[in-house]
């Protein structure tokens, strides 16, 4: 019988400096490295202004940018139920993210990539519930997107020292 040994516990924290994790708000993490520092591209639609407000609440509104954050955003409602009338009654709102982090005093990319996902709303109450239902769905989409951007950016961003 195998008992579990609380001792391999001390040696994680050990392993972890080993590897060279560093907490993102810790000193010299992404978080701290970021906050304030990022000029996010102007929005022209509905979608990228929620975008773009999750963004700023995330890495705060750039009072002296050191990097530019330009982003393509794609989105496309998809019909995921339909009754034997030919009804459709559920939608998938299907959201990807393309981005790119650059800094400023010589254009370096410092980080790009993409990010997707996609959220769901019904569609077999009153027209008015329809659209509440997929005004809100899109509202959640940009968060998610801006939530997982945020994330990678503070995960695998290359920012100098």
């Amino acid at each position: 019988m195998s008992s579990f040994d609380r001792r391999s516990l001390l040696i994680l924290p050990l392993a972890l400096a080993a590897c060279g994790f560093t907490p993102v708000y810790g000193p010299g993490g992404n978080g701290s490295a970021l906050r304030g520092l990022v000029l996010v591209q102007e929005p022209d639609s509905p979608d990228e202004y929620i975008l773009v407000r999750r963004l700023e609440d995330s890495l705060g509104r750039a009072q002296a940018p050191a990097y530019d954050l330009s982003y393509t955003l794609a989105t496309e409602t998809e019909g995921q139920a339909v009754t034997a009338t030919n009804e459709t009654t559920r939608y998938s709102l299907v959201g990807r993210l393309d981005y790119v982090l650059t800094a400023r005093d010589g254009g370096t990319v410092v980080a790009s990539g993409q990010v997707s996902n996609f959220t769901g709303y019904s569609a077999t109450g009153t027209t008015v519930e329809t659209l509440a239902g997929e005004r809100d769905a899109r509202e959640r989409l940009m968060a998610i997107l801006a939530d997982q951007l945020v994330t990678r950016l503070y995960a695998t961003a290359d920012l100098p020292e």
